[in-house]
């Protein structure tokens, strides 16, 4: 059994708002309002493999971390959360740098479109950049993987951590009113690595066809610009 070798495949990739890492919400469900789709590998573009998929409001995705497979791992790790000067073992974080670089994510299911030559999935709350490669989908089961009692470690400290969101309304009128809410909520997790506090500096990030600049003062993402890409 030591020498087991599984193969793993692409099942579907994800296509979503996001096109680069900076800006993605740092766990799924953090913004429910955000949407993706999942979209099929040719090989697995059978409707009938998602047969009952739409009686599940969530499901689980196992995914990759495509962005970091060359970059090897390391037994421990700095946590953004904890300003990346606290190091902690890799396993007790979800750190990308790992020896297997698997992601889990939680997402709403908002549809489930059949069509038996191109079936799709359109999820909610997902953590994703566009492109990710999906290798498993499952359901989400509220009687087993629900924990109400569970303990959340280091993470306890930091979990309702957010920024106030500033949008002049000359920028926000840029984009289309669903567009600016989903943007104000994304900006609330503060997409900034834990260690940056400098009031000057300017951020941007690609958001859904557009670039969006933002700075940091005193606890409110103030958002600079916002322009066509």
């Amino acid at each position: 059994m030591d020498n087991l070798i599984v193969e793993t495949k692409v099942i579907a990739r994800i296509r979503s708002e996001f096109p680069t890492k900076f800006g993605i919400p740092r766990q799924s469900g953090l913004v429910p309002s955000l949407r993706a789709r999942i979209v099929f590998e040719p090989e697995f573009r059978n409707a009938e493999a998602l047969r009952g998929i739409e009686e599940f409001s969530h499901l689980w995705l196992i995914w990759g971390f495509s962005e970091v497979q060359q970059e090897g791992w390391s037994p421990t790790v700095r946590p953004p959360r904890l300003g990346g000067n606290r190091r902690m073992g890799v396993f007790a974080t979800r750190s990308p740098f790992r020896p297997n670089p698997i992601g889990l994510s939680c997402v709403e299911l908002i549809e489930a479109d059949l069509n038996p030559k191109n079936p799709t999935l359109l999820v909610g709350g997902a953590d994703l950049m566009d492109g990710t490669p999906i290798y498993d989908i499952k359901p989400y089961l509220l009687t087993t993987d629900c924990h109400p009692e569970a303990t959340k470690g280091f993470t306890q400290e930091h979990e309702d951590y957010q920024l106030d969101v500033e949008i002049p309304e000359d920028i926000a009128k840029r984009l289309k009113p669903e567009k600016v809410e989903k943007l104000r909520e994304v900006l609330a997790q503060d997409p900034r690595p834990a260690y940056h506090h400098d009031e000057d500096r300017v951020y941007g990030f690609p958001f859904d066809g557009y670039e969006v600049k933002f700075a940091v003062i005193d606890k409110t993402a103030v958002v600079r610009e916002i322009r066509r890409r």
